[in-house]
């Protein structure tokens, strides 16, 4: 399987010249901030500037020894790129996000009266440098290096965690190319992952990690109807994980048919110490029809051996997966099977609506995880672009795994 998936990615590159293509080609990091890579050689002004405003409520009530929590937070991030020697060629970029909450909750960066007595609310009060990079790029391909955003795919195994305040970031370098149509490939060196969490926080990551891994994913486009994507991640003192992915969409009349089917595997690390031996399936599909959302999805994260942990996706946007409500953001030991149903609505005039059932097991031993019921409204304000409000909530009920939870935020987001 894995020699497969190398001559894959190797067949995707010489049919590119050899070049490799940026690990997000359009680069979309976070509603507050971004760029674009692009093939233009002069800037219209000596600076860009963008940034945002996000204000959010969140209540936490899980049914434990501790008191519900109530936090007010906010982020506030601007960002601000330049040509170098009046191209754009060679670009800078630097991206400076604060966090800030008031409220009775766990912050995990403090360390005061609250601290153990509330819910945790994971947006810890803390300010960094999100991005900071050089680019070079020439007939779209170029590298970049320095500290940046890397999103890969729906974010299942790399992602920039932007739901949380404080988004995560990667200190890298990655290679890119985005010349030839429908053909993307990608590779990257990374030497630290900075966590949405603060070097204060009680996480073992908290203050991030350094690391030696390396990232390199490939896509070809055969048409709309078949993307064909195969990946290598190999985290250092963790596993490699590879596998290989097929999505698509068709139309059928006025209904539009959109599908994904994924495999992976994850074995013991190339580099540094792990144990590793289990797989990774996805089989979604969904549908679309005057406005009306439709999906079904099967996910299976297998559970390890006698000597070997669960399927694990520690670079990943966890949140958007399995279950809003951050129940299973550490896979179970016994693995996690979660089917899932979701509806909804979309249209310009009233927003977006869309709520999503899951059904939780284990891979081993038949074990009956519980359910969860996630909640959305989304919409654009048209009065000030840029602006939208969200309306959120994630309602668990526990069989055997962990307790009845129940979480609902609101939120304002502004960008420019």
């Amino acid at each position: 399987m894995r020699f497969f998936l190398y001559l894959l990615l190797l067949s995707l590159s010489l049919s590119a010249g050899g070049r490799i293509e940026s690990c997000t080609a359009e680069a979309k990091v976070s509603p507050s901030i971004s760029m674009k890579v692009d093939d233009k050689t002069e800037s219209a002004t000596p600076l860009e500037v963008d940034g945002g405003l996000r204000m959010r409520y969140t209540y936490v009530d899980a049914k434990n020894d501790l008191k519900s929590a109530s936090a007010l937070t906010g982020r506030v991030n601007l960002g601000v790129g330049a040509p170098l020697y009046g191209t754009r060629a060679l670009r800078a970029y630097v991206a400076l996000t604060g966090v800030f909450g008031v409220g009775r909750y766990w912050d995990l960066s403090r360390n005061d009266a609250d601290r153990g007595l509330y819910d945790v609310v994971a947006d810890p009060t803390q300010t960094r440098i999100t991005q900071a990079y050089l680019d070079y790029t020439s007939q779209k391909r170029g590298i970049r290096v320095g500290r940046q955003m890397i999103t890969l795919d729906n974010q299942r195994f790399v992602g920039s965690v932007d739901w949380r305040q404080m988004p995560q970031s990667f200190d890298a370098i990655s290679l890119f190319e985005d010349a030839i149509p429908h053909l993307h490939l990608s590779a990257a060196y990374l030497w630290r992952v900075n966590t949405v969490f603060d070097k204060e926080s009680l996480k073992r990551v908290g203050d991030g990690y350094g690391t030696q891994s390396i990232l390199l994913h490939g896509d070809y486009a055969l048409a709309p109807q078949l993307t064909i994507t195969a990946y290598d991640y190999m985290l250092e003192n963790f596993a490699d994980t590879y596998g290989i992915a097929l999505k698509g969409k068709s139309e059928l009349g006025k209904t539009m048919l959109a599908y994904r089917a994924e495999y992976a595997r994850q074995i013991d690390p190339t580099q540094g110490s792990g144990s590793a031996d289990t797989d990774y399936y996805l089989f979604h599909m969904g549908a679309t029809y005057s406005g009306m959302l439709f999906a079904l999805q099967y996910e299976r994260l297998g559970a390890g051996g006698l000597e070997s942990d669960a399927f694990q996706t520690p670079l990943a946007t966890l949140h958007a997966h399995n279950g809003w409500g951050d129940l299973f953001l550490k896979t179970p030991e016994t693995g996690l099977r979660d089917a899932s149903l979701t509806l909804g609505y979309k249209s310009k005039l009233f927003g977006l609506f869309k709520t999503v059932y899951h059904d939780f097991r284990s891979d081993r031993g038949s074990v009956r995880y519980g359910q969860e019921l996630d909640l959305l409204y989304k919409r654009k304000l048209e009065t000030v672009d840029g602006l939208s409000l969200w309306l959120k909530g994630a309602l668990y009920r526990a069989d055997r795994y962990k307790v009845d939870t129940s979480k609902f935020w609101v939120m304002v987001d502004y960008h420019f």
